[in-house]
This record gives structure tokens, C-alpha cells and sequence, in this order.
């Protein structure tokens, strides 16, 4: 047994030692707080497993249905994430720049995590009018489409569907992992970028195949990649996790951009 679970072990002895057994909140709320304030002492690390639901019944005394409840509820709040097949853990918070162009799978494995996929299709296919739009095509040119589960160490962070002219990629069976590194072999690589995104809620099949619950958080993205010459190259929309992702961006004061235009 390592060290995390004989802390966790003691620090559940000590905190419901003093819990009131007549206090109106419901068992697994009681619960849930307890776990919460385990992560928040470090004493459950970001990435690290939390105990079966068998151990923790054991360790509180609750029963596994209060267990299970309790772990559902923190899994609405982001402060643990399921991995199916693999168990319950501390949910670790990405945080994103948004002046950078990179791949999902560059981007994970730069922190140290391993990217994955799950395809749930790709197609050569015709454009719908707004992916023509956006990648500068006709109706009755050819575009791949890419659309999958993005993983990193098996756990589900985002939904992407990308879309890449034919010209450049001519067909879907020559992305196995990155999408980046297949169109970097083909001598094609993003330059420049415009990135949307908004705040928006779960629908059923993005919480079934992102293991989160119905209407949490979720960040649509809509990117637009560009070669140095201008002519676009990606169009990708893309949902992630919201309980997992803050994207942040570098301001600058007005006074430094009024310096840089005179």
C-alpha cells in the first residue's frame, strides 16, 4: 500500500470523527465534502486514483450507494473525472494558451501525457456549405472528414471533427494519430490561426462519449488554420471538457499597442 492511501486512510479517521451524526445534510453531501476537502489538501493529487467504491464504504462507514452518489456529485463539479474501464480520478485542470497553434497530440504530449483517439468516423466526402465556406472550396470538391474522440491517458477530453481539403490530404487512412504530423509529412503546415469559442451546455451523446453529465459545462471551438500563403488548410469544431480546460490568453495594455503602431 503507498503512502497517498495510508493519508487518505487517516485523514478520513479525523474528519468524520467529527462529523455530527445529527446533521440534517444528506449522507453522500456529507461525503462529497469530505473528499472535496481531501483534494483541496493534497492529500488526493491531480491524476491520482481515488479508492474503489468498495474501499471508501469501508474507510467511512457509508454504504456503497452513499459512496456512489457522493462521487457523482464531485464529478458534476469537475473536481474528479471517470475513465472508463480504469476508475475514478483527481481531475488535472489543462490550462491552454490561445495564442498557440498546435495539435491536440502535441499538445499533451509536451505535459507529459499520451494522446489517443476513438474514431467515430472518417470520410472523403463532399463539403457541407459552411465547411466549403470556410476551407475556400466548391460543393463538389472532396474534403476529409475526421471526426473522433480526443483522449489523453485514456481519458476522454474533447469531441473534434476536422475537416481537410482532399488536395492536401487525399485520403482519411493517412491520419492514424496526429492530424498535424500526417499533413507535416505531406510538406503542408498550419501558419496562422482564428479560433472562436463559447460557453455551452452537454447534449446527451457529448456527455455519453465525454463520460460527463447531461448539460455540464462544455467549450465549442471553431478553428480556422491557414499555410503562410494564405490558403486555409483546416476547419475544426470541436467540444471540450469544461470541467477540465481553462483556455488562457496573454493581454496587452493599450499604451504598449499604441507604442507598436506609431
Amino acid at each position: 500500500m503507498g503512502e497517498a492511501p495510508v493519508q487518505a486512510r487517516a485523514a478520513y479517521a479525523q474528519i468524520l470523527a467529527a462529523v455530527d451524526p445529527t446533521d440534517p445534510t444528506p449522507r453522500y453531501l456529507q461525503l462529497a465534502t469530505v473528499v472535496r476537502d481531501l483534494v483541496q489538501r493534497g492529500v488526493f493529487r491531480p491524476g491520482e486514483a481515488l479508492p474503489s467504491e468498495r474501499d471508501l464504504s469501508a474507510m467511512t462507514g457509508f454504504a456503497r450507494v452513499t459512496v456512489r452518489r457522493a462521487i457523482d456529485e464531485l464529478l458534476k463539479e469537475g473536481i474528479l473525472s471517470r475513465r472508463h474501464g480504469s476508475g475514478t480520478y483527481v481531475a488535472r485542470r489543462i490550462e491552454q494558451p490561445l495564442s498557440i497553434l498546435a495539435g491536440f497530440s502535441e499538445d499533451m504530449k509536451t505535459r507529459g501525457l499520451r494522446p489517443g483517439s476513438t474514431w467515430i468516423g472518417r470520410v472523403l466526402a463532399r463539403p457541407t456549405p459552411q465547411e466549403a465556406l470556410a476551407l475556400g472550396v466548391g460543393p463538389n470538391d472532396q474534403v476529409v472528414r475526421l471526426s473522433r474522440v480526443r483522449t489523453a491517458d485514456d481519458e476522454p477530453l474533447a469531441l473534434e471533427v476536422a475537416v481537410i481539403p482532399a488536395a492536401m490530404l487525399p485520403s482519411p487512412d493517412l491520419v492514424q494519430g496526429s492530424l498535424y504530423a500526417a499533413l507535416s509529412e505531406r510538406g503542408y503546415r498550419p501558419a496562422h490561426g482564428v479560433q472562436r469559442l463559447h460557453a455551452a451546455l452537454a447534449t446527451a451523446e457529448e456527455a455519453r462519449q465525454l463520460l460527463i453529465p447531461v448539460g455540464g459545462a462544455i467549450l465549442r471551438i471553431e478553428r480556422r488554420a491557414f499555410l503562410a500563403n494564405g490558403r486555409p488548410l483546416e476547419f475544426t469544431t470541436s467540444a471540450y471538457r469544461g470541467d477540465r480546460y481553462d483556455f488562457v490568453a496573454t493581454l496587452k495594455g493599450i499604451a504598449e499597442q499604441d507604442e507598436k503602431t506609431r
